[in-house]
């Protein structure tokens, strides 16, 4: 099975995409087919911190077992839920599959401290963060499903880094596009992201000019979706705008 990835994300691709909500992007894609693309369950500690986007650095939780997973195990480099803090590329954002179980931790503070400070884009679990109030404060990205206080070791294994996982029941690729706002995550498959997210870009624009117009009074019939008399009158703004 080839794995699709996409090695680099550019600035102003990034950029635009922080511009855009994942409900304008969640419509893109669904234009496209793809109708499972955002994280179910995974919202934000932190409303005030940045937008989200990068690239998907997974891991992978199975089933704890109780002789395999106890306070050892946390001195192993080789653990894979260490180790993906110690080695996940600047600007990736770390997905993880805990298989929508919120009783235990997925991560906390210190590990996500330490993505933070070594330039990851953002965490998100289908399952739960333990620290949360310290997470609240953090200025950086995290979404979960719940705070939860226990250890991983209660519930969860780490098994598997950058391999393909479900989180919140949507299915995750090493390098697929990730974009996080106060609404939640959705994932971008990294071959549509540039035709998704010119796409998007022009939608919000014309929502941002619709939602004007209904705030002024407008009914929606004729304008949302346009007729072609609002189709003229928007390019007509339009027209306005970029000469003003």
């Amino acid at each position: 099975m080839t794995i699709p990835t996409t090695p680099t994300l550019s600035p102003e691709r990034a950029a635009q995409l922080r511009g855009i909500s994942i409900a304008t992007l969640s419509t893109a894609l669904f234009k496209r087919g793809l109708r499972n693309a955002v994280v179910q369950g995974a919202l934000p500690l932190n409303r005030r911190a940045a937008r989200m986007v990068g690239l998907a650095t997974t891991l992978r939780y199975i089933p704890a077992r109780e002789d395999l997973d106890h306070l050892g195990v946390f001195a192993d480099r080789e653990n894979a839920q260490r180790k993906v803090v110690e080695t996940i590329p600047p600007g990736h954002v770390l997905m993880i599959d805990s298989r929508g179980d919120a009783s235990a931790a997925s991560a906390g503070a210190i590990l996500i401290t330490r993505m933070l400070r070594r330039g990851a884009a953002g965490a998100v679990t289908d399952g739960g963060f333990r620290d949360t109030p310290e997470l609240r404060e953090l200025d950086f990205p995290v979404y979960c499903r719940q705070p939860a206080a226990p250890t991983n070791l209660t519930k969860h294994h780490a098994m598997d880094i950058d391999v393909p996982i479900g989180c919140g029941g949507v299915p995750v690729y090493p390098g697929d596009v990730i974009v996080g706002d106060a609404e939640g995550v959705i994932v971008i498959p990294p071959h549509l992201v540039d035709e998704v997210a010119e796409e998007a870009a022009q939608m919000t624009e014309f929502e941002d000019y619709v939602t004007r117009q209904v705030d002024q009074g407008a009914s929606t019939f004729g304008l949302y979706p346009p007729s072609d008399e609002s189709r003229r009158a928007y390019e007509a703004w339009r027209a306005a705008q970029a000469k003003a």
